[in-house]
């Protein structure tokens, strides 16, 4: 009796972990777009239109690049006194990412980062935590040297133009379980790991971390993203790590250099959520004393589109588990040691699991040497022909990665930065109070991890119960 009792109990186990099972494999990410492809056709067209006006705008205008996304706000000489305008300027996946747009300014005056519990009024902390929107600026050149992460919430812009702003030290920057943030013009370097303390993530919570990776920004089951024109290097783990059924996102104008693993694009082989991804790489200058991870992707779909890769040690873009990697209007310019020359990788596969993989690349520019190894759909003619938007090739790149990286770097002076007339420009210390005791609460999870809580919490009833009590 008791023998076909627990049958009963491991068949129903069973039939429930099918369906949590199915679940898994068949939901869509919030913010995850229906039709990947007319995002990057879309992306193309806003190329081509830069494109096509500095051509007849070529009267020595240092203004127009052919990159939509500076086009848009840099033609401006009073930008400074509109900084909001840049939430609209965004392209790719990341394109509706509002940040604080709508929101006040908080000006940050304080560089300090004493206290990851209880951060003063004025300095980074304590803006990048409230939980209304908000335009972060600063009010003069600063080294911020972080104590603990950097949480994040949600509806935040951190911009950098017209300053000198540097983010390093533990941790970095943290956005989990986040949307709709902007982060521009910011130096991200010297990351090393950081935690088993608490931090404050919110005006009435905080919790503790274990030890964090050492990633320059981390981005995890995040969506609505943007990292614009910032300058990383120098991280103890990753610059970017973007995992845990992220999506709608871009990376965008940024200059990477001195680092191992660039770029990570997905938590591991078997996280089904990561299907959702879908990221924009676009006009990045991939720099001096990389390695690897331009990016390294697994599942999803992963647009990579006018970059600038001048070295690499190992290899550009790799990936595993079947990812969607739409490489187009790229130059590879390859390392001199022959072992090295190809552009893709993929990681711990053999040739008949990554065969029918869909890797394309079109508009690519290869120099010394450099190839790229497509597959699936990225072999056939007729695929590219598809294309109503040709994308532009990589004959362009130089003036669309011309000012990748912090703006101001190398001479291009940005201005300063201006609230407006009558705009509040800070937060004072009393508009907030602290709750100084934790309640032990976690932040809000998403449907899928959810779902991939709940298969594992059930596998461990069957082995932990159910089977020991059957056997005994």
């Amino acid at each position: 009796m008791v023998q076909r009792s627990c049958i009963v109990q491991i068949l129903v186990l069973c039939s429930v972990l099918e369906l949590a099972s199915s679940l898994l494999l068949n939901f869509t990410l919030p913010g995850q777009h229906p039709d990947p492809e007319a995002v990057a056709r879309e992306v193309h067209r806003k190329i081509n239109v830069s494109v096509s006006r500095r051509r007849l705008l070529e009267d020595g205008s240092n203004c127009v690049t052919g990159n939509p996304i500076d086009d848009c706000w840099r033609c401006d000489p009073n930008w400074g006194n509109d900084r909001q305008r840049l939430a609209d300027c965004g392209i790719g996946f990341g394109q509706y990412a509002l940040g604080g747009k709508g929101g006040e300014f908080y000006v940050v005056t304080d560089p300090s980062d004493n206290d990851p519990i209880n951060p003063k009024p004025g300095t980074l902390r304590y803006a990048v935590i409230r939980t209304e929107p908000l335009w972060i600026i600063f009010a003069s050149n600063m080294v911020i040297r972080l104590s603990q992460e950097l949480i994040f919430n949600s509806y935040k812009t951190v911009d950098g133009r017209g300053a000198d702003v540097h983010i390093t030290g533990g941790g970095c920057i943290t956005l989990q379980f986040i949307s709709n943030v902007i982060i521009t013009n910011i130096h991200v370097h010297h990351c090393h790991q950081s935690g088993n303390t608490m931090v404050r993530s919110s005006p009435t919570h905080y919790g503790y971390r274990t030890l964090s990776d050492g990633d320059g920004i981390s981005i995890f089951g995040s969506k609505d993203l943007w990292i614009d024109h910032c300058s990383l290097s120098h991280c103890k783990d990753g610059l970017i790590d973007i995992i845990m059924g992220s999506t709608a996102i871009t990376v965008s104008n940024n200059h990477f250099s001195h680092h191992d693993e660039v770029m990570l694009l997905g938590h591991s082989d078997s996280y089904e959520p990561d299907v959702g991804m879908q990221v924009t790489v676009a006009f990045n200058h991939f720099g001096p004393k990389l390695k690897q991870r331009m990016p390294r992707c697994r599942k999803g779909y992963i647009h990579v589109v006018n970059n600038d890769y001048t070295q690499w040690e190992m290899y550009a873009i790799g990936g595993s588990s079947n990812p969607t990697i739409n490489s187009q209007g790229n130059r590879f310019i390859a390392p001199f040691d022959r072992y090295a020359k190809e552009v893709t990788k993929r990681v711990g596969s053999k040739d008949d699991d990554w065969k029918g993989w869909n890797w394309r690349s079109e508009g690519d520019e290869m120099v010394n040497g450099a190839y790229f190894v497509a597959s699936g759909a990225g072999v056939e003619v007729k695929y590219e022909k598809a294309y109503s938007v040709e994308p532009k090739s990589a004959a362009f790149i130089d003036q669309l990665v011309m000012h990748a990286g912090v703006l101001g770097d190398r001479g291009h002076n940005t201005g300063k930065w201006s609230a407006g007339a009558g705009d509040k420009t800070g937060l004072e210390s009393d508009d907030y109070d602290y709750t100084d005791d934790y309640d032990g609460a976690t932040p809000s999870i998403s449907s899928p991890a959810y779902a991939f809580l709940f298969v594992l919490l059930m596998f461990s009833f069957l082995y932990l119960y159910i089977i020991p009590t059957c056997i005994s």
